[in-house]
């Protein structure tokens, strides 16, 4: 399940950390996390740190972010009953846009069970055509310090 030309990440590639409790239903029928599940998982890594270094509601905030683009590579499996650990750092920090990596760990290993691209662009909340505009300040200053300049 690894892809061979980059090695799997590693609990020190990442800056953040939040613990997500698995749930019998996030199994598929072949006992291991369901593909859809790890994009939950990333979107709740994501969006709960916003939440919480900003100490705001960013659904209402003028400008929010959307989801422009999402990956997930998958190393080995994980499931229910043991929590998995998501580790959150920034690549990239541009004038509209937020580039995040989640790594999934579940256990003691050091090594990444799976790792997500998140990538968020900014529009208008209040502009039915949402047009692109600049992160708001409060989401930038949040982001700044998870960022690691590859």
């Amino acid at each position: 399940m690894s892809t061979p030309d980059r090695k799997a990440p590693t609990r020190a590639d990442y800056v953040h950390w939040r613990t997500i409790t698995t749930r019998w239903r996030d199994d598929d029928a072949y006992g291991h996390l369901n593909n859809a599940t790890y994009y939950e998982y990333f979107d709740t890594a994501v969006n709960a740190y916003l939440f919480e270094a900003t100490g705001v509601n960013v659904r209402k905030l003028p400008k929010i972010g959307i989801v422009a683009e999402t990956s997930c590579r998958y190393l080995r499996e994980i499931g229910f009953p043991e929590p998995v650990e998501a580790g959150l750092v920034v690549d990239k920090v541009g004038s509209s846009s937020v580039i995040y990596r989640i790594g999934l760990f579940q256990g003691p290993g050091e090594e990444a069970a799976a790792e997500g691209r998140f990538v968020h662009v900014y529009v208008d909340n209040t502009d039915p055509s949402r047009p692109v505009t600049p992160i708001p300040d409060e989401i930038r200053e949040a982001v700044l310090p998870l960022w690691r300049e590859n």
